[in-house]
């Protein structure tokens, strides 16, 4: 891999996380400026927009030919230009650590909507799926919800998977997209709260119709996988910056927030119990403080990691707070995968500790925000020599 000189012993660790069973320091993505950028680090477009700013990292400005345009089509579309900005970010960048380049091709999380009928909604900092069905249509009237290979938003979101794959080559590997599953899915095709009202009334119907979307679903990733998997068949998944031997994918159900646990388990565990069987390596993305309530009911799939997000703005997944949902986790032998933010660089580090030293290093993900290549070889070292090999409290 061009930008990752370690690729193959990182491949190693990430192999080894799924299984629980890493050794040395616990993975972490750490990605620094390279220092002839650092000054840019702190100089904000002076724009105030996102028109100039490079698809990852802190406001650092384009080369004017690669300058976002007026059109979407030039910021989700144009594989060419996706490419070249990518290609941008990573000629100034450091992967160290498990951090890989992996470029983000997503048509907005939940795409498979769109796959299924919903059309496209676009902005400059955010995408939408809208509603096909509302409160007039009858579940009883609406066909069964089926994958075609003919969908033109699935034709060109392939399309444009397997150009930039082509594009990338062996430098960097094209991330699976955020396709999305079961309610969240239902959820931008119906509207939020026409499905709520759906769910209240006819929970074996809408069950049926989560079993349809997974049909789909595995259509849809199928031909994804296929399009961008490595030589070896892995594969990285989008955002979460994970990388597995295999099929490597993320599983929410976000709009779970607003249903009781009851009606989780009767309409949308059986599903994302089968798929975590069809998936080769599952991270469960667990979202905001309303979702807790369904975590006993997401460890009893096959899942290898979990992810936890407090929600929007919130505070990063170190607190001690979350710990609650970490030792349920841990002791059901998942991965843990936590998100560090809070506070300043000193902060970062100090908050880890707690969390190495309670849940051990051979099966935990740390990842922490881009910073300047002076702390990231800081925060390495200090790992190395302090977080490596850790048993963990827990359970002891």
């Amino acid at each position: 891999m061009k930008y990752k000189n370690d690729w193959e012993e990182a491949k190693v660790k990430w192999t080894n996380y799924w299984k629980h069973c890493n050794t040395g320091r616990p993975l972490m993505h750490v990605v620094a400026r390279k220092p002839e950028i650092e000054h840019l680090a702190t100089e904000k477009n002076v724009e105030g927009g996102i028109k100039d700013v490079i698809c990852q990292g802190l406001y650092y400005d384009l080369p004017e030919q690669l300058h976002w345009k007026d059109n979407m089509e030039d910021k989700y579309r144009d594989a060419e230009r996706i490419v070249a900005r990518y290609r941008q970010f990573c000629e100034t960048h450091e992967f160290l650590a498990e951090s890989f380049p992996n470029l983000d091709i997503d048509f907005g999380p939940g795409s498979l909507a769109a796959y299924l009928g919903s059309d496209i909604g676009w902005s400059e900092d955010t995408v939408w799926f809208k509603p096909i069905y509302d409160e007039e249509d009858d579940w009883e009237d609406i066909p069964e919800l089926t994958f075609d290979p003919e969908n033109p938003w699935f034709k060109e979101h392939l399309a444009l998977a397997k150009k930039c794959h082509e594009l990338a080559g062996e430098d960097f590997p094209v991330a699976i997209p955020d396709l999305m599953e079961n309610i969240d899915t239902l959820a931008s095709l119906r509207g939020a709260q026409e499905l709520m009202c759906d769910l209240a009334i006819d929970q074996d119907e809408m069950k049926e119709r989560v079993n349809q979307v997974t049909r789909a679903y595995y259509q849809a990733m199928q031909a994804f996988y296929d399009a961008v998997k490595d030589p070896e068949g892995g594969s990285a998944y989008t955002v979460f910056q994970v990388w597995g031997p295999g099929k490597c994918i993320k599983l929410q159900c976000d709009a779970g927030a607003m249903i009781s646990d009851e009606m989780f388990r009767n309409v949308v565990l059986d599903s994302l119990k089968e798929q975590a069987t069809w998936c080769d390596q599952v991270l469960y993305h667990l979202d905001g403080p309303d979702n807790i309530r369904h975590l006993d009911s997401v460890l009893e799939a096959d899942i290898d990691a979990l992810q936890w997000t407090s929600g929007d703005a919130g505070p990063d997944g170190t607190l001690e707070e979350w710990d609650q949902i970490y030792d349920k986790a841990v002791a059901a032998g998942k991965s843990l995968w936590v998100k560090v933010y809070s506070g300043e660089y000193e902060d970062w580090i100090k908050n880890v500790d707690r969390i190495v030293k309670k849940y051990g290093s051979n099966a935990l993900f740390l990842q922490f925000p881009e910073m300047s290549h002076e702390q990231a070889v800081k925060l390495i070292d200090y790992a190395e020599k302090n977080w490596s090999d850790v048993q963990g409290t827990f359970g002891r």
